[in-house]
């Protein structure tokens, strides 16, 4: 029996929890399967799975072996699909998600660009501020600005963008301009997503302040319309705020104080084969969201 196929049927077991569901996985008979894990024990000499009526589970040689060889099969099924796509046309359907704000001004001026690099792509564009499980939600790629911790998915970040506290000229001519990050405890302020403890930088390093206000959300948007309307001040991502800036009833404020910033960030789930049509799109965003900022 050939050896591949072994070590492939081998892997499908482990992977799909059992010879049935393996065999639904990759469309050979149960029998088939079950063979051809037989006939890579007997090679080898081993048991690897622990075979009983409701279960089948790793022996601690058979965990240790598809350890070694499970990477090797992720090499060969990229390699594979490079060639493939190497004369092919990228095409089907790539999920991308970004958050509302940083997407409607970052993200869409440049689909037009990438659609007609590649016309026989499908693009499922998703703009939330919520951060999604990327996997359970079938998201292909994330594009995020945020401090990211996940464990569970590769993040390349691309570039970065500053924070800025910023309110309306109304706003200010009716409260006042706070000379110090101190003060905010003494003004409006407007809490994107729960974060109410803003950061700073003075001279003894970093610190925050604890903030309040009479409004929060989870949408930048929500906030900015708020800021814009006179109703409080509100922390940033500059790239978030690029429109408010340029308009001259918007002003930044404890500019020398506001020293973070925050990465650009390309995000997808952690998995060894990625399809060459989400490698294209990642690779055009890298690019083309680098020459934003």
């Amino acid at each position: 029996m050939d050896r591949f196929q072994e070590v492939t049927a081998f892997a499908a077991v482990v992977e799909a929890g059992g010879f049935s569901a393996a065999a639904r996985r990759t469309g050979d008979s149960q029998s088939a399967i079950s063979k051809a894990v037989g006939a890579l024990e007997r090679r080898l000499g081993v048991q690897l799975l622990n075979r009983s009526t409701r279960s089948v589970t790793l022996t601690d040689q058979g965990r240790r072996y598809y350890e070694r060889m499970r990477p090797l099969l992720d090499e060969m099924a990229q390699v594979d699909g490079e060639l493939a796509s190497s004369r092919a046309e990228v095409a089907g359907l790539v999920r991308v998600a970004a958050s509302s704000t940083f997407g409607r001004l970052h993200v869409l001026p440049l689909l037009p660009r990438l659609l007609a690099l590649h016309p026989k792509l499908e693009l499922d564009l998703q703009l939330s501020d919520s951060v999604q499980d990327l996997l359970a939600e079938g998201v292909d790629l994330a594009i995020r600005v945020s401090p990211l911790q996940k464990p569970d998915a590769v993040v390349k970040k691309v570039s970065s963008t500053s924070l800025v506290c910023a309110g309306s000229r109304l706003y200010f001519e009716r409260h006042g301009i706070p000379e110090t990050p101190e003060e905010l405890v003494h003004h409006n302020c407007l809490v994107f997503n729960n974060m109410s403890d803003w950061p700073f930088v003075g001279p003894q390093g970093k610190f925050s302040v604890a903030v309040h206000g009479n409004l929060s959300s989870n949408t930048v948007e929500t906030i900015l319309s708020a800021v814009k309307a006179g109703v409080g001040i509100g922390m940033f991502y500059r790239a978030s705020l690029v429109d408010g800036l340029r308009q001259p009833d918007i002003m930044t404020v404890l500019d020398e104080f506001v020293g973070e910033t925050r990465d650009v960030s390309l995000i997808w789930p952690n998995r060894k084969f990625i399809p060459a049509r989400v490698r294209h799109v990642t690779e055009f965003f890298a690019a083309a969201l680098a020459e934003r900022f």
